[in-house]
């Protein structure tokens, strides 16, 4: 099944995308109603949908397919750490810390893009893609989302969409020498879609250890300038989802991104490998499409940046104690 979110002539619709068509979900559900009760009640919905009554995709305009709980952003791919590594500070390398668990930052839910939906960057020199798989979870009767297995974190998993964490490198680099971050060399936009697809439907894409072992692409301006296999992350999806819950929690609509797949999956990783700004960073006009096997294309394209208002430096105080 592909679940998604669509504006056309009247309201937003949110529903099933069956063939070439939207279908609503019954009852005016919405997916937030849908992914907190979880995968066996989506396909109860499926069931009961008429078919015949949909929309053409091409009468609508797809949204991103949810409203995220959360954004949570891995960087599962030994490959890209590598690249991006010497982009950023100069130096290729995976630090040993890397391999022992899966490191993640959140991001902003509330600057979520859908498909075709141009990203208002900051003023950067460096702009960047980065092309990545999300999961997105569902819900889950008798469970909390806290401290699961990888086992149950499984069960969490409603479905993937593709995920394009844009990012500005320049700031990115400024904000991690002060060891904390990425915030605003990110947060500025995130692109999802073009709707999720459930986890069912990429069961048979799973390898013997549990990793999805689908092609991921991406071109700008139809140049095709990164490709992997998803099958390349440190770790399979389910135990991401069982690290974000340790200690914690995963709730109905959280995302999970599974970071930038390596072999090209940004421009950071190859002017990382190069050392130098080849190819040349995004500009205004600019588009980035994203191809992911069983899921879809995701498209994104560059709008104007903005210009923030300035702030200034820190104060060097005087460090007193008493006033």
């Amino acid at each position: 099944m592909r679940i998604a979110r669509w504006s056309g002539d009247a309201a937003l619709g949110e529903g099933f995308v069956v063939d070439d068509h939207v279908v609503p979900f019954p009852d005016g559900l919405t997916v937030a109603d849908v992914l907190a009760q979880g995968l066996p009640f989506a396909h109860t919905l499926f069931a009961r949908i008429a078919i015949k009554s949909g929309t053409p995709l091409s009468g609508v305009h797809l949204r991103a397919p949810l409203v995220p709980a959360a954004i949570r952003d891995f960087v599962a791919f030994e490959e890209h750490v590598e690249g991006i590594s010497a982009s950023v500070d100069g130096k290729s390398e995976v630090a040993a810390e890397w391999y022992q668990a899966p490191t993640f930052y959140f991001t902003n839910p509330h600057t979520v893009l859908g498909p075709d939906e141009p990203v208002s960057p900051p003023e950067t020199a460096r702009l960047d893609f980065e092309l990545e798989i999300a999961a997105v979870i569902g819900g889950v009767p008798d469970s909390s989302g806290a401290n699961l297995t990888a086992q149950a974190a499984a069960s969490h998993i409603f479905g993937y969409t593709i995920m394009n964490d844009w990012s500005a490198r320049d700031l990115q680099s400024r904000e991690m020498k002060v060891h904390l971050g990425p915030a605003k060399g990110k947060d500025f936009g995130t692109s999802l879609g073009p709707w999720i697809v459930t986890a069912d439907e990429l069961a048979p894409f799973l390898d013997a250890d549990g990793f999805l072992a689908i092609r991921a692409e991406v071109f700008v301006n139809d140049e095709l300038i990164g490709h992997d296999l998803v099958s390349n992350m440190g770790w399979p999806f389910s135990e991401l989802v069982a690290y974000a819950s340790r200690n914690s929690r995963v709730v109905p609509g959280d995302v999970l991104g599974s970071g930038t797949v390596g072999n090209g999956g940004c421009l950071g990783e190859l002017w990382g490998r190069t050392a130098g700004l080849l190819p040349p960073p995004l500009q205004e006009g600019d588009q980035v499409r994203m191809i992911v096997e069983g899921i879809g294309v995701l498209i994104g394209r560059v709008g104007a940046a903005v210009t923030a208002p300035e702030l200034p430096a820190a104060r060097q105080r005087t460090r007193a104690r008493n006033r």
